[in-house]
């Protein structure tokens, strides 16, 4: 690792790297074709962004480098992640649910040596003329097996034929059962493989059996008798999704919703407010399995089972990352037909009837009405919100800038007084709007 990738490092406090980065970035610098398997959590992002980075060429005012991912949510995490490496190069992202026109004008005005993109939305550009990756030499496919299992087969296909200079390819994915398409044209990739024949260690397998076919009242009773630690609750459907949400809000259960039906907007903002602990429960369909900036979560709680056992991994991926514990647990009414990826024995999770609700969170997210694209960072807010709201170091939580808006967990008892402070006040000259952030 050269002098340069120390300093970003230390520029997003990063004192060490895992085995797998270290193998990596060796890796993808050495050879034009890497395959990298490891699980989700494991910092594959950093693994491939840091020799991208070395590889880059100074000043060149040309997309040199294209990174495709599946989500909008993994494209903006990447993208946020090299821009905190602050390398000086330029990185862009483009994604479904974001203006294309305005991302058209900054791709023509002044195009990015990195860009992110959703398969579908860079298509679109390439068609529109938005810009050229005629002299794009790197090819990031991350999570590729999950773009191809969401039909993105076609327009990966057609984005690798765009590119006649590509010379670097890496593709990365927590799984290793899929077969690599021929489009991508790789002839000896170097294949390191970090993913673990024992499963996930450290995670705890339970089952929990709801005497009604309707899981609903099993449900709280089990988020009741677990307490006040951040779950996961996995539906297979949207419609689900909501249902459980819509219940748990009756029965007074503070939680946010997670699929691909909600505006891209209402998507980053339960992430954030799940990442900052303001909502603790967090009920989502698959699309939050894997891939996403998801903070070590203490338990997920399989509402409806997949269909798979890669699925099912995927899901318990989200808890016990790296050398951390976490619990998982499967609901299952009495004549629920249990897959063939079960059948192994789990002990029975014995649920407390008198368990209170659990307990509010201490922290409330406030929202503020300016964002990236008016040159608000994070500094700006953080010392904002000390000098001008009062607030002192241990009653600021994580602080997020989005393109036009951000989001700062406030601890709870703080944020009325803090409101009043600021009701009137300018950030960085800018009047706004300053609110809680709803749930």
């Amino acid at each position: 690792m050269n002098k340069n990738m120390e300093e970003m490092l230390q520029r997003i406090s990063v004192s060490q790297l895992n085995d797998m980065q270290l193998n990596a970035i060796e890796t993808i610098g050495q050879n034009d074709e890497t395959i990298l398997l490891s699980p989700t959590g494991s910092g594959k992002t950093l693994a491939f962004l840091l020799p991208l980075i070395d590889g880059l060429k100074e000043d060149c005012g040309q997309v040199q480098a294209v990174i495709l991912s599946p989500a909008r949510e993994l494209a903006l995490q990447i993208e946020s992640v090299m821009r905190s490496l602050a390398s000086g190069h330029r990185v862009m992202c483009c994604y479904g649910g974001h203006p294309f026109d305005v991302e058209q004008r900054s791709l023509m005005q002044n195009p990015p040596e990195v860009l992110v993109a959703t398969p579908g939305r860079l298509v679109e550009h390439i068609e529109e003329h938005s810009l050229s990756l005629d002299n794009a030499q790197w090819l990031v496919l991350d999570e590729f097996d999950k773009s191809l299992e969401m039909g993105f087969t076609e327009e990966m296909k057609f984005i690798v034929e765009s590119m006649p200079a590509l010379r670097k390819k890496v593709l990365t994915s927590a799984t290793e059962a899929v077969t690599i398409p021929d489009f991508v044209n790789l002839i000896q990739p170097v294949r390191l493989n970090f993913l673990s024949e024992k499963g996930i260690v450290g995670l705890s397998l339970m089952k929990v059996v709801s005497p009604d076919k309707d899981k609903l009242d099993t449900l709280l009773r089990l988020l009741c008798t677990i307490g006040d630690g951040q779950s996961i609750i996995f539906c297979n459907y949207r419609e689900s999704v909501d249902r459980v949400a819509d219940y748990l809000r009756g029965c007074k259960v503070t939680c946010e919703t997670f699929h691909g039906g909600m505006e891209q907007p209402d998507r980053e903002r339960a992430l954030c407010m799940f990442r900052n602990g303001t909502i603790r429960i967090l009920i989502s369909t698959d699309l939050a399995a894997r891939g996403l900036d998801i903070p070590e979560v203490g338990n997920i709680i399989h509402y409806h089972l997949p269909s798979t056992d890669e699925a099912f991994t995927h899901r318990n991926g989200r808890t016990a990352r790296m050398n951390a514990s976490g619990k998982a647990y499967v609901i299952l009414s009495a004549d629920e037909k249990i897959p063939d990826y079960l059948k192994a024995k789990m002990p029975e999770m014995r649920l407390n009837p008198n368990a209170p609700l659990p307990p509010p969170s201490v922290w409330q997210t406030l929202y503020i009405g300016k964002g990236k694209r008016d040159k608000i960072s994070k500094g700006d807010v953080v010392g904002f919100l000390c000098q001008k709201g009062g607030l002192k170091k241990e009653e600021l939580g994580i602080v997020e800038v989005k393109e036009r808006y951000a989001l700062a967990a406030v601890k709870a008892k703080r944020m009325q007084p803090l409101l009043k402070a600021i009701c009137n006040e300018k950030i960085k000259g800018l009047k706004t709007i300053f609110e809680v952030a709803r749930v």
